[in-house]
């Protein structure tokens, strides 16, 4: 990474290193270098950790990674953990079961604007195509439309259109908050806006929406959604679902604060630090 005009690329991960991978893969054959790769690891079992070292070594790359205990699903402070590590000035989150295509780094630099953040989309991959992708190391990203096509056709895919290119027009800005395609697994934002509103709120604990509630805060503040539709698709590895025994409760939070002005979190990333049960490391 340069000084010149660097992305940080924060990838959250929880015991799933070969998917993560996979991640690692895309993000190596990247055509735009100038990017950092922070993992931000929400409590990996020890051996998971040495098989995200050893994905790094073998694809030449260089990375940091900060894993703090397993406490249950805390997207939200390990996300802030990764930005607390960040050193460039625009941040894109990519979650660790989410391929990027080898325009993704160049495709986020473009999309980016002051006054916005950039929402991502994603194509859903069927567990076989998963496998296939995992167990056997099929490359996903540098294919062609007919390949993704055929995988549409066996229903292996949601969609076929990912690597149609749309330009960067008004149509994707969207001046009101909105829950429709909020996706964290894949989103840019300038480091001083998530700064202003403290990042992701950490009391949102368990699965869900502490994503539309940094959307919110950041419509809040005066920024507007630019969708990255077209753009800047990522492949979406298959899992299963994770506990969604939160998810009313975190949504109507939410839908309580929609009703607010609230820019700031409870609790985000100004009270983020590293203590002594959070580990660093920086693999060279």
């Amino acid at each position: 990474m340069t000084p010149l005009d660097p992305i940080s690329v924060v990838v959250t991960t929880y015991n799933r290193s070969d998917a993560l991978a996979a991640v690692l893969g895309g993000l190596a054959a990247q055509d735009d270098s100038d990017f950092e790769i922070i993992i931000a690891d929400d409590g990996s079992l020890p051996h998971h950790v040495k098989a995200i070292e050893q994905s790094v070594f073998e694809l030449g790359l260089t990375a940091s990674h900060v894993w703090h205990p397993d406490i249950g699903f805390t997207a939200a402070r390990v996300r802030n953990l990764g930005v607390s590590l960040a050193r460039g000035r625009y941040l894109v989150f990519l979650d660790g079961d989410c391929v990027p295509e080898t325009d993704f780094i160049r495709r986020h630099r473009e999309l980016r604007e002051d006054g916005c953040f950039v929402n991502g989309s994603r194509v859903l991959l069927s567990a076989g195509l998963t496998r296939t992708a995992v167990d056997n190391g099929e490359r996903l990203y540098g294919r062609d439309l007919r390949y993704w096509f055929a995988r549409w056709r066996e229903q292996s895919a949601n969609k076929w259109t990912s690597l149609i290119r749309f330009p960067d027009l008004g149509i994707r800005k969207k001046a009101e908050f909105s829950w429709r395609g909020i996706r964290s697994c894949n989103f840019g934002v300038w480091r001083r806006d998530y700064e202003a509103v403290d990042g992701f709120d950490e009391t949102f604990v368990g699965w869900g929406h502490e994503d539309a509630d940094l959307v919110l805060r950041l419509h809040n503040y005066g920024l507007v959604r630019k969708n990255g539709f077209f753009a800047t698709e990522v492949y979406h590895l298959w899992h299963r679902e994770a506990s969604r025994n939160d998810q009313s409760a975190n949504a109507q939070r939410v839908l309580e604060r929609a009703q607010t002005a609230q820019i700031k979190a409870d609790r985000g990333l100004g009270q983020c630090s590293l203590d002594g049960s959070v580990e660093v490391k920086r693999w060279r």
